[in-house]
């Protein structure tokens, strides 16, 4: 989605089904488990750290094995490139737009409405969850809802 990058959600003032913009339904598939492949040890530094940054990050969560070997490929482009072979702008460029499609930093993720959040924390206290393992080891059953 080119143009500016979209405010967060939380930061509009009402929901963006509610600005009269005409919203396109979400065609929905499968989601397969995936593992991602390990980087190539020849590839110059920068590209390992990019390729082994994306599995830890919180969009690989919508990866698939086509989007791991898209990115795998670029990482021995981008090792290509930083090695000095043959550097130009116009290659730069390339990995650069590349990167966009594969929502690598947060202003990709919000063009196309992706945000990642902290996860929510535990409202459970401490004390009362230790509570209920000293019961559950010494096999006390509570009634109480």
């Amino acid at each position: 989605m080119p143009g500016p990058i979209p405010n967060r959600e939380n930061d509009l003032a009402r929901p963006r089904h509610r600005k009269g913009s005409d919203q396109t339904p979400v065609t929905k598939g499968r989601l397969r488990p995936t593992q991602a492949p390990d980087a190539d040890p020849a590839w110059h530094p920068i590209a390992t750290r990019l390729f082994e940054s994306l599995s830890t990050s919180g969009q690989a969560d919508f990866y698939q094995d086509s989007d791991w070997a898209f990115a795998y490929s670029l990482c021995d482009d981008l090792s290509y490139y930083k090695s000095g072979n043959k550097r130009s702008g116009q290659m730069l460029q390339a990995i650069l737009s590349a990167m966009d499609r594969l929502l690598v930093t947060e202003a990709d993720r919000r063009r196309v409405r992706i945000e990642l959040h902290e996860p929510e924390p535990d409202t459970t206290p401490a004390h009362l969850v230790a509570i209920a393992d000293y019961k559950a080891d010494l096999g006390v059953v509570d009634d109480a809802p």
